[in-house]
């Protein structure tokens, strides 16, 4: 099941970060999110893109090589915990997010959790 877990997030994080490395700007405006500057598509590229497709890149290591299952769900659990810390902090601080934004928020707290019970399952190996 863990493996599996982990071959569904690398798939997750893979599509998005393809999205957002091959048309930044329309991944941005389907969320709602306004870029501007020249910098701007280079940014979203980098961190949306990149970080991506190297979570998708050690998730799918975890999924295939047992060695790799605790590395990526540890880092899962520090990636996902970190932005479920982030928006709980942004709602707190307001404004809060438009209503589509909740889907992220919510895969971010699923998956989050879903890893602390990977990681609890996988201990020990």
């Amino acid at each position: 099941m863990i493996r599996i877990f982990l071959a569904a997030m690398a798939v997750c994080f893979a599509a998005f970060g393809l999205w957002s490395l091959l048309n930044p700007i329309m991944m941005a405006s389907g969320l709602g999110v306004e870029v501007g500057g020249p910098n701007g598509a280079y940014e979203l590229r980098g961190i949306y893109g990149g970080v991506s497709l190297g979570a998708a890149a050690l998730a799918g290591a975890g999924a295939v090589r047992s060695v790799m299952t605790r590395p990526a769900l540890w880092f899962l659990a520090a990636y996902l915990g970190g932005y479920v810390f982030a928006r709980g902090a942004a709602l707190a601080l307001g404004p809060p997010p438009t209503a589509d934004f909740y889907v992220f928020i919510g895969f971010e707290i699923a998956g989050f959790i879903l890893t602390l019970f990977a990681l609890r399952a996988n201990a020990g190996r």
